[in-house]
Order: C-alpha cells, then sequence, then structure tokens
C-alpha cells in the first residue's frame, strides 16, 4: 500500500518562505505532485515532477515562486516555495502515482490515485 508522509507547513508572513516535503513509500516509481485546496475553494494543480525530477510542471500561479525537485532518495520530493502571498494560504497535499517511465509526469489530480494527509501553509501578517 502506497503511503504519502508531508512535512513542513507552518505560518509565514508575506514575502517569506517555505519548504513542504513528502515521502513515498511504495514498490514502484511515482510521479508525485503538490495540490492545495483554500477554503471555500475547489483544490487545485500547483506542482508535479517525473520520477527523476527530469520533467515538472507548474501552475501559472507559482511559475518562478515555486520549486519542486526530488531529493538525494527520490522518494523524496521537496516543494520549496518562495514571494510568498496570502492567496497561497491552503491546504496542501501531496500526491503520487506510480508509473513505469522515469519520465512520465501528471498534473491532473484525477491522475493521481494516492493523497497524503494534507498541510497547512498561512501566510499572514
Amino acid at each position: 500500500q502506497v503511503q504519502l508522509v508531508e512535512s513542513g507547513g507552518g505560518l509565514v508572513q508575506p514575502g517569506g518562505s517555505l519548504r513542504l516535503s513528502c515521502v513515498v513509500s511504495g514498490p514502484s516509481m511515482y510521479a508525485m505532485g503538490w495540490f492545495r485546496q483554500a477554503p471555500g475553494k475547489e483544490r487545485e494543480f500547483v506542482a508535479s515532477i517525473s520520477w527523476t525530477g527530469g520533467n515538472t510542471y507548474y501552475a501559472d500561479s507559482v511559475k518562478g515562486r515555486f520549486h519542486l525537485s526530488r531529493g538525494s532518495a527520490l522518494s523524496t520530493v521537496n516543494l520549496q516555495m518562495n514571494l510568498l502571498t496570502p492567496e497561497d494560504t491552503a491546504v496542501y497535499y501531496c500526491a503520487a502515482r506510480a508509473v513505469y517511465s522515469t519520465a512520465t509526469n501528471y498534473r491532473h489530480s484525477t491522475d493521481f490515485g494516492s493523497w497524503g494527509q494534507g498541510t497547512q501553509v498561512t501566510v499572514s501578517s
């Protein structure tokens, strides 16, 4: 069974930075992504990455501010979030999907079958 463990959320002032991490445990290679859901809004795509990290997607709203990468262990992904604004406030969810190619990546929530519990990110002064 695939399990995802997220860490790194918290409270940060506008303009600040946070790093979220997610570790997947399972027998396969996984494309992994981050989604977020703000109160009263639908879950939206943030970023995703292929197994070896060579293929990444970003939502337009975070391009140039967020950077998603693989850790030294490919089972770990790190989302570096910079220049945060109150509009980034949301619960952030890590997602994973088993893949057969190291370059495969996805960007739709329906493509991912495994989800973490979510971690709260609050951007406020």
